[in-house]
């Protein structure tokens, strides 16, 4: 896991922004046990789901705060293709991570990504760095820049 952790960092680091990953004390794989572990809000929190194309198989990052829904039909029509979940071993071998450490940034391969344009609203957003109980914070827009994503409405 510790590889994981340090192309977090390493992206980070290639993006300009200035994270501190932190190891956790228990889980961080749902978002509720990040905000417990970070003492944040549920909002705060940074879930990055990977979902994959039906046609063409390729995978796409979503970042969607910690209380919303993905609304599965905008995620469809900014991909360009109908949507389903990615195998796990899969969304490991393409990207890196493992399910409850994907990370917003730091993916083996160049992934499309999109931002919930709701996690603007916040001073400071948490994110998974790479294992199940590594975490980071960072300033929202700056951590969407830094992943690439765009900011769209995403939410249910």
């Amino acid at each position: 896991m510790a590889g994981s952790i340090d192309r977090v960092q390493q992206a980070a680091a290639s993006a300009g922004l200035g994270i501190e990953i932190r190891r956790m004390g228990g889980s961080t794989r749902t978002a509720e046990e990040a905000a417990v572990q970070c003492g944040c809000t549920v909002a705060q929190i940074i879930k990055s789901l990977i979902f994959q194309g039906e046609s063409s198989g390729r995978l796409f990052l979503f970042l969607v705060s910690g209380t919303n829904q993905l609304d599965l039909a905008k995620a469809a029509d900014l991909a360009g293709e109908t949507l389903k979940r990615a195998d796990p071993r899969h969304i490991r071998d393409e990207t890196g991570f493992a399910i409850g450490g994907v990370a917003p940034i730091g993916h083996l391969i160049d992934i499309p990504a999109f931002a919930d344009e709701t996690l603007l609203r916040f001073d400071i957003v948490w994110a998974a760095a790479g294992a199940h109980d590594a975490v980071f914070s960072a300033e929202p827009a700056s951590l969407i820049q830094a992943a690439k994503a765009k900011a769209v409405p995403l939410s249910a």
